[in-house]
């Protein structure tokens, strides 16, 4: 609830800033037409121009910070750092705006251009970063008191966990952990960090603890002893939302990965889960809908003949729903037509289809050939369950056994499942635990270079396939 209050708070002022600038904007360009602009004021107030553009501009405005990312993590932000984004998107969306709405105004020299440019962008710079810069000196000052944190765990117990307990405690100005306890490694009864903080239990029991305690940031503090188990922890991190950050070692420090935000702050590296840029990601799940949108509207002929193949081909309902793990590892229902016997698992057994397998209609094996039978997935697209291009999602019960022979599965986890995906392209529906773990490889690759060019390049094979009628 407070991040959703403080993203309102931020997209207030930004609109408000753009309403303001805008306005201002409106009068200068009718003074540079009519000086005497003034004494007729009654004028300015009532050309529908000026509300039409303190309605629409603010929300261009309001789309393009969305994009860039500019209201995700709404209490870590650092006033240069916004300091410079506020300038780039600023002077991208003036760009914008100027050759969309200002370029056939009436001028008497090219000076007037930059002159209207550089009024525009000092107008809508100035106010927004003015209104930002309060909200989030604020922010900070309220964490720099603590008023402010995020719940923060340690993994480790012994020594290193004790000092950087005591170090970030003992900062000059807070920087938002606020310690709910620490997780062990070793399982040894006594810890010297257990007379600061109480212990939660062990690594292995990670996701529990996160889930429980509200965790929105880990701290990896192990002893050298205990360094072979930190992929393990890692690992077993993937599948949360958290912020993972781990104390360097001198070689990390020579080598330049630890890098400082503030001067008082405690030196730790921070695993970064970020796949994608941040704007990427924005037009990503924005290719999503779109695509979903129009795949529904114009094969909505298709959707019909499928529900009728269906329907006609064996006894049972046209949809088959099942339960799927996504994002971070939390389950939602994906939906297909139904390609297979009505109760094709009535024993209760989880079962992995095969190309001649018998429980496979002979409608079903036309659809998997040509991939038809995953057209309801784009109404999971839109509830923003899965992407368009994303590894498979599968059942529990084969994760499980996935990740008994390849426990980095679980990095897949860090972003949404998809209709198609390289892995699904490479080797489409698997039909035991050997290829899905054959398919992982493709996956985690895909995972390493993910780029909306790689997207597309995934989305073109798929449809070649389709087209060919070569999917598995």
């Amino acid at each position: 609830m407070k991040y959703r209050i403080q993203r309102l708070r931020y997209i207030t002022l930004d609109f408000f800033s753009a309403v303001i600038a805008w306005s201002l904007f409106f009068i200068y360009r009718k003074y540079t037409i009519d000086p005497d602009i003034f004494d007729k004021f009654g004028q300015v107030t009532a050309d529908t121009n000026l509300y039409l553009g303190i309605t629409l501009v603010p929300l261009f405005w309001l789309f393009l910070y969305y994009i860039s990312g500019f209201y995700r993590k709404v209490y870590r932000k650092s006033r240069l750092r916004e300091l410079s984004q506020t300038l780039v998107v600023a002077v991208i969306g003036v760009t914008v705006i100027f050759f969309a709405l200002i370029l056939d105004d009436v001028i008497y020299s090219y000076r007037s251009y930059y002159r209207s440019f550089f009024t525009l962008f000092g107008l809508h710079f100035g106010f927004t970063y003015m209104f930002r810069l309060i909200l989030t000196s604020i922010t900070n000052h309220k964490i720099h008191k603590k008023s402010i944190g995020f719940n923060t765990v340690i993994i480790g117990s012994n020594g290193n966990a004790s000092d950087i307990y005591h170090q970030i405690e003992s900062q000059e100005k807070a920087t938002g952990q606020l310690f709910k306890g620490f997780i062990s490694i070793n399982g040894n009864k006594h810890n010297p960090l257990e007379k600061d903080l109480p212990h939660l239990g062990s690594y292995k029991e990670i996701n529990k603890v996160i889930n429980k305690h509200g965790i929105e940031e880990v701290i990896i503090a192990t002893e050298k002893s205990e360094n072979g188990l930190v992929e393990e922890v890692i690992t077993e991190l993937e599948a949360s939302d958290v912020i993972v950050k781990i104390i360097p070692k001198m070689q990390d420090i020579l080598m330049g990965t630890v890098k400082m935000g503030a001067i008082f702050e405690t030196p730790l590296i921070q695993i970064s889960p970020q796949t994608l840029p941040t704007w990427q990601q924005s037009l990503k799940r924005l290719m999503d809908v779109s695509i979903s949108l129009l795949a529904m509207i114009l094969l909505s002929p298709l959707y019909l003949f499928c529900a009728i193949g269906v329907k006609l081909s064996s006894h049972g309902p046209i949809i088959f729903s099942q339960k799927r793990i996504g994002l971070h590892g939390k389950p939602f229902m994906m939906h297909k037509f139904r390609s297979m016997v009505h109760d094709a698992e009535k024993d209760g057994i989880p079962k992995l289809s095969s190309e001649e397998d018998p429980r496979i209609t002979r409608f079903g094996k036309f659809m998997r050939k040509t991939r038809l039978d995953e057209l309801p997935q784009f109404y999971t697209v839109l509830k923003g369950d899965m992407s368009i291009v994303g590894p498979r999602p599968e059942r529990q019960y084969f994760i499980n056994k996935i990740i008994e022979r390849a426990p980095h599965y679980k990095m897949l986890q860090r972003i949404k499942p998809g209709i198609t995906s390289w892995g699904q392209v490479k080797y489409g529906y698997a039909s035991d635990v050997n290829e899905m773990i054959q398919r992982l490889k493709y996956d985690i690759l895909y995972l390493e270079n993910m780029s909306l060019a790689m997207d597309f390049r995934i989305l073109i094979y798929t449809v070649l396939i389709v087209l060919q009628g070569r999917g598995k």
